[in-house]
């Protein structure tokens, strides 16, 4: 089997309601449907990743709870999706305990980093789904993570907190990973009729400049009802609107990282 240089990439915005999770699903999606191997990791203790590519999280699954805390092998751990390149390590609810059980231990923070060395080289991409806070898990993200995907959605207060993670940004590449960079900016439930939405777009690109990708994710009711049919968009609606703006920006992603 081919070793790939393994490009891991953390999707993240503490706050919630940005299209985090949707775009992390879609991420992961279309770029396994350009047949590159990718794994989707789900770090959200709410598991909307999970459940969303088809993962019952209900019954007892091995998820990355048993990573992080009872030192359980990936490999042990990572589930196959109804995509042939796509494979999910799934979230369950005890993730949200981790926190605190992670502060006691020694090297709290590069657990995740070590866990994923074990099955870097098998996929082309590893996509990480963020928890929407500044805890410890995310901090495992961002030491495991090679860059960041920033969704921002076209609202009021979109920018509202994003110093916050700027500022946890700067102190992970400080202190825990020198290399993490900004991999893009994503705007997200745009809607070109509202002038709210190119004000907040105006006031992003001000900030972020070249940083901020030109795929708009468009506001698209078929990317707020796949999950509940456990499908990335792709498998649920090919044709829709927020079909092709993932696809868009999957190119943008692939032609970024040639």
């Amino acid at each position: 089997m081919k070793a790939f240089n393994t490009k891991i990439i953390a999707v993240s915005n503490q706050k919630g309601g940005v299209g985090k999770t949707t775009s992390s699903i879609n991420i992961a999606s279309f770029l396994a449907i350009t047949e590159t191997p990718t794994l989707l990791i789900d770090m959200d203790p709410q598991a909307n990743a999970s459940t969303g590519l088809g993962v019952d999280v209900s019954h007892k699954i091995n998820s990355v709870y048993d990573i992080l805390i009872n030192n359980m092998k990936i490999e042990d751990c990572i589930n196959k999706t109804e995509i042939e390149y796509l494979d999910i390590l799934p979230s369950c609810s005890k993730l949200a305990g981790a926190e605190i059980e992670l502060v006691s231990m020694l090297t709290r923070e590069t657990i995740l980093k070590e866990a994923i060395q074990e099955c870097c080289g098998k996929y082309k991409y590893i996509i990480i789904d963020s928890p929407p806070s500044l805890g410890l898990l995310t901090i495992n993200v961002l030491t495991a993570a090679h860059s960041i995907i920033i969704p921002i959605q076209c609202e009021y207060y979109a920018l509202e907190g994003l110093s916050q993670l700027l500022n946890t940004v700067r102190l992970i590449q400080n202190n825990l990973n020198k290399n993490l960079e900004i991999e893009g900016i994503l705007i997200t439930m745009y809607d070109s009729r509202l002038n709210l939405s190119k004000q907040v777009v105006e006031e992003v690109k001000k900030y972020f400049g070249e940083k901020v990708y030109k795929t708009f994710i468009n506001r698209n009711v078929k990317l707020g009802e796949a999950p509940g049919f456990g499908k990335p968009v792709i498998l649920y609606d090919a044709t829709s609107t927020g079909a092709q703006n993932y696809m868009t920006l999957v190119s943008e992603i692939l032609n970024d990282n040639e």
